[in-house]
């Protein structure tokens, strides 16, 4: 195991008499965050307003996106973080830890030495409600969020707040996301030599997935050309269907809060489900993810799944649009546990999650089984969501977004804002 001494500290800027005492004894140290700049923003933030800002960096692909000083390069293995970090949170008087996503390797060995030290762990992950939000919760999110799932308690908790201010929209570019993605993986793969104990907690070598992504964005307009002729055919024909939202094959909430190993397991499930059960006259409309690698042929093994079961002409893959415009026309939303779940209930429109999710609760969503949702999906109690959606807002919710200046620029304002008065 090898640790890399931070750099010297730059010049802490003057601070209010009356916020010294709240700052000066806050340190954070931040472990990995979404691939771009998010947490150097923040923690240039942190530091301009007094606080003591560190960044562990696990691979290549890290330090491209942090250029502040105090960054701590660990090249050691995975059994030997835990004792790594507790030296760390030691040497440098660390009070808080910020990460992105709870359930990497590094992240979860995080997670169980700051329960140990009694640190608080400050998660960061795209938003529950989408877009224009970000999720930051203490100790865990989604399936190890601590949120209740009692709808009664929304409605007592939201009767006390007062009303939400007024939401603004923000710009996200999926170029931005892609380029982003492909400096991290470049950087990664180049200093391998140097971070040799380094695992990816994704399936995919780096290389693999970046010329994927190359693939993909080559291939958009053609993608788009097929998604505007689905969209056309389902307004003309004005035919019922269901939608169901595809979700990263890697991401955690389908490996780690759901039963499935994968997507493709999922697509299997659903689509035999619809084969049996679903009325005759209706469609099944799989929508993939805007941020899929492009690693997986998803429409290919729809096409040959929905062929097996019978029902090939009644199954539609929809590569690219406006997720809203299609959730809006859907008779109901099976998904996992995505968040196109949330943007689906507060339209009215049915949902039933095969997952762990937040917002899986009674009278919110469909609480039967599958094969009898798509019959009867019922509707969502709106007062309910909308109870609950407010106290999301209020518990664990930062307007703005990762993919743009303009998105980047609201979320450091907001951590600032809260900084001294709620737990970060």
């Amino acid at each position: 195991m090898m640790l890399q001494r931070p750099q010297s500290k730059d010049l802490t800027p003057e601070i209010p008499a009356r916020r010294m005492s709240a700052l000066s004894k806050r340190n954070f140290l931040f472990l990995q965050g979404l691939m771009g700049p998010f947490f150097q923003r923040i923690g240039a933030a942190l530091r301009r307003d007094g606080y003591g800002v560190y960044k562990v960096n696990f691979n290549g692909g890290d330090c491209c996106f942090w250029h502040l000083p105090n960054g701590i390069n660990f090249r050691g293995t995975l059994q030997e973080w835990p004792e790594a970090l507790r030296g760390i949170i030691a040497r440098y008087e660390i009070t808080d830890v910020l990460l992105f996503g709870d359930c990497r390797p590094m992240h979860a060995e995080a997670l169980s030495v700051c329960r140990e030290l009694h640190i608080p762990v400050h998660v960061f992950e795209e938003g529950y409600i989408r877009p224009d939000w970000v999720t930051l919760e203490l100790g865990g999110v989604n399936g190890h969020s601590s949120l209740p799932r009692n709808p009664q308690y929304y409605r007592n908790y939201a009767a006390t707040l007062p009303v939400a201010p007024v939401h603004q929209t923000v710009l996200s570019s999926f170029k931005r996301r892609a380029l982003e993605g492909i400096a991290y993986n470049a950087t990664d793969i180049l200093t391998r030599w140097y971070f040799s104990n380094w695992s990816n907690h994704r399936p995919w070598h780096p290389i693999v997935e970046g010329v994927c992504w190359l693939k993909r964005l080559s291939r958009r307009k053609a993608a788009r050309r097929r998604t505007d002729r689905l969209c056309t055919l389902l307004e003309a024909t004005k035919v019922p269907y269901m939608l169901f939202p595809l979700q990263l094959d890697a991401d955690a909430q389908v490996r780690l809060h759901s039963s499935f190993s994968g997507i493709k397991e999922a697509i299997e499930l659903v689509i035999a489900s619809f084969a049996r059960f679903a009325p005759a006259e209706m469609r099944l409309v799989i929508k993939e993810h805007p941020l899929d690698n492009g690693v997986q042929d998803w429409r290919t093994i729809m096409r040959q799944c929905a062929t097996r079961h019978g029902v090939a002409r009644r199954v539609d893959y929809m590569e690219a649009g406006d997720i809203a415009l299609v959730v809006r026309g859907a008779k109901g939303v099976v998904t996992i546990n995505s968040t196109t779940g949330t943007l689906a209930l507060a339209c009215d429109v049915p949902v039933i999650t095969l997952g762990h999710a937040v917002y899986d609760i009674a009278d919110i969503t469909y609480q039967g089984s599958l094969d009898k949702f798509w019959r009867n999906p019922g509707k969502p109690d709106r007062a309910t969501f909308e109870a609950f959606r407010r106290v999301l807002i209020d518990h664990c919710l930062i307007p703005g977004g990762f993919f743009s200046e303009e998105g980047l620029d609201r979320l450091c304002c907001t951590i600032r804002s809260i900084g001294v008065t709620r737990p970060l």
